[in-house]
């Protein structure tokens, strides 16, 4: 589907009906957003949604339990845990496993998060560039350079790059979380990424809705031309916050089209 193509009045009623049936705190309790919404501070919720997201691989259950073991191995205060740590204290990150991700990941991570907090209050300057665009394409790839600079060559692959032609899952899903305003589900922390430069966090279930809604025809969910596609598509629906779908997409795959 072109850039120019539109969506079908009954598609568009659809679509809305879905934001207004999922798009509700009643679906989050066993989604990984679970986890930020834990916690008030600003800084929390960017570290705890940081991970939440960048381990948001296999079963929900597994990844939000996951994300609990970690937390608690900083004390439920990540913030604190991020800002003041040294290094014996990564003992207490030691033997951490998700899927791929393990404790040589962690400790990269946790690092390059203490020096980004040193220097800022927030991570969002470390997704922003100078110059607008219509998409997150230039920030996301500057994030990649700037959080993998150093980094062990095993944990480049757990932060995706447009660059790649990757869908970028993850990360768009967490700054949907950080970006979107007014929602009782994402966050709105951050004022200078737009809504309507978000890319639609493409997985599994996102990718089956969109198709099956003739959405989009593309077979591979995992490019970034596919999830700029339907961003774009999206777009004509909802030009300032295409990205408000995401999850109806995802609960009617979820929840009805698996049933």
């Amino acid at each position: 589907m072109d850039r120019n193509a539109s969506i079908t009045p009954k598609i568009a009623v659809l679509l809305d009906k879905l934001y207004e049936k999922y798009h509700t705190t009643d679906f989050i309790f066993d989604d990984p957003i679970s986890i930020p919404h834990a916690y008030t501070q600003r800084q929390d919720i960017e570290i705890t949604g940081f991970f939440a997201s960048i381990l948001a691989w296999g079963q929900r259950k597994t990844i939000i339990n996951k994300c609990k073991e970690l937390f608690t191995r900083m004390d439920n205060a990540p913030y604190q845990f991020v800002l003041h740590h040294t290094k014996k204290d990564y003992k207490h990150l030691q033997g951490f496993k998700h899927r791929t991700f393990n404790e040589i990941d962690l400790l990269h991570f946790v690092s390059q998060l203490q020096q980004i907090y040193q220097e800022y209050d927030s991570l969002e300057p470390l997704f922003t560039v100078e110059h607008t665009e219509d998409n997150v394409q230039s920030g996301l790839v500057k994030f990649h350079k700037a959080f993998l600079n150093n980094a062990p060559l095993r944990t480049h692959k757990h932060i995706s790059t447009p660059i790649k032609n990757s869908a970028c899952k993850r990360i768009n899903m967490f700054l949907r979380w950080m970006v979107r305003q007014n929602s009782s589900i994402d966050f709105g922390l951050w004022t200078k990424i737009q809504p309507s430069q978000l890319v639609c966090p493409l997985d599994i279930h996102v990718h089956r809705a969109a198709v099956q809604l003739k959405l989009i025809d593309e077979k591979d969910a995992s490019t970034w031309k596919t999830a700029i596609k339907l961003t774009e598509i999206l777009k004509t629906l909802s030009p300032d916050d295409p990205v408000k779908y995401d999850f109806a997409l995802f609960g009617w795959s979820r929840y009805e089209l698996e049933t």
